[in-house]
Order: structure tokens, then sequence, then C-alpha cells
């Protein structure tokens, strides 16, 4: 039962992750832009998993015993990985390591461009500042 939660969980996130790319992406074409390539590559990355691979032991035939550790809820799951299935952990953690890391890169990116516009639109908004005398006219001296 919990790897099918797991499961339907993960495909809930693949799902909102891709539909949410995919808007982007529909936008920026019908502004007649064309998708920036780091968007690009993280809609190609289908398959990701959280977590780290550690060693629990060693068996009789020399070879080692997985666990693969990850946060779920708020609390630390810890899943057996049967050998045959060792490649496709490792490469699905590789995956989400590499997402981590195209996200920092578009969200640094669009800070910086959000961050410029900014700061040009307080620039172009100055206001002059009223002279002094039209400040008094308001006010009554006693």
């Amino acid at each position: 039962m919990t790897d099918y939660c797991e499961a339907r969980k993960i495909l809930r996130i693949s799902v909102v992750f891709s539909c949410k790319v995919y808007a982007y992406a529909y936008t920026f074409l019908m502004k007649g832009n064309s998708i920036p390539p780091r968007l690009k590559e993280l809609a190609s990355i289908t398959r990701m998993e959280r977590g780290h691979l550690s060693v629990i032991r060693t068996g009789p035939d020399g070879q080692p015993y997985y666990n693969l550790q990850h946060r779920e809820n708020g609390r630390n799951v810890t899943e057996y990985i049967p050998r045959n299935q060792l490649a496709t952990v490792e490469q699905n953690i590789a995956a989400y390591e590499h997402f981590k890391v195209l996200i920092d890169e578009h969200v640094a990116e669009i800070s910086e461009i959000s961050r410029q516009e900014r700061k040009a639109d307080v620039k172009k908004k100055r206001r002059t500042p009223k002279s002094s005398t039209s400040r008094r006219a308001g006010k009554s001296r006693k």
C-alpha cells in the first residue's frame, strides 16, 4: 500500500510540474518567444526520486544491500532497494539533483530580471519634490 501511495504522490507531483512547464512554455510561444533551453531540459526530466542511498550491510556474497532514505510529510522514510533496481534508483536520484540545480538557476535568472525591472520602474516613477513655498501655503500659522 505504501508503494502505491508513494507512486500516486510522485505521479501527482509530476503531473502538476508538467502542467506548469507546459503553461509557461505555451505562454512563451504565444508571445512569439522561443522556449528557454533550461525549461526544455526541465521538461525532459521524466523520472526523479528524492533521497539518499545508504549501504545497510554486506551480504554473504560480499555484495552490499541498500536502503533509500527520504523525507515524507516531515518524517524520515526508509525503503529497501533490491539490487536489480539499484541502477534505476541512482539515475532517478541523479535526475532529481540535476532538477534542483536547474530550478535554482532558473529562479536566480528570473529573480535578477525581476529585480532589474523593479529598479527600472523606480527610476521612471521618481517624483519631483514640491517647492518649499507650496508646502508652507497649505499650513496655517498662528
